[in-house]
């Protein structure tokens, strides 16, 4: 089940504001402890904490972590490694992130296309 080996085999990230980690571990392919330590690692990483310490992430955290993981087990980066270049490139992971944003919002919106179109 968490055998994708890039970003390009993950699922869809859903249309929704919050995910549990369980939900953020299924859709980047990371175990929750991974996630746990990426996030004192990680000072971009800092989901939304409530009710006993129960971590929420949002789509941006969904992102930043699969563009962690990539940097990490893709790219061949070490954690301080992927720490620095995420750190170095500041405003230009923006521009990564947005073509990520725009790409699974074309394929969400052509596989709603395909559902309410009627069958020929």
């Amino acid at each position: 089940m968490l055998e994708p080996s890039n970003n390009n085999e993950l699922p869809a990230i859903p249309g929704k504001r919050y995910f549990t980690i369980g939900e953020v571990s299924e859709l980047c392919a990371v175990k929750p402890h991974v996630l746990r330590y990426w996030e004192q690692e990680f000072p971009q990483l800092k989901p939304v904490k409530r009710r006993g310490n129960r971590r929420y992430y949002q789509r941006d955290d969904v992102l930043t972590i699969r563009q962690i993981r990539s940097l990490l087990y893709d790219q061949g980066y070490t954690i301080g490694g992927a720490r620095q270049r995420m750190t170095d490139e500041g405003d230009g992971n923006i521009g990564v992130d947005i073509k990520a944003v725009i790409k699974e919002t074309i394929e969400e919106l052509e596989e709603l296309l395909r559902t309410l179109s009627p069958a020929k």
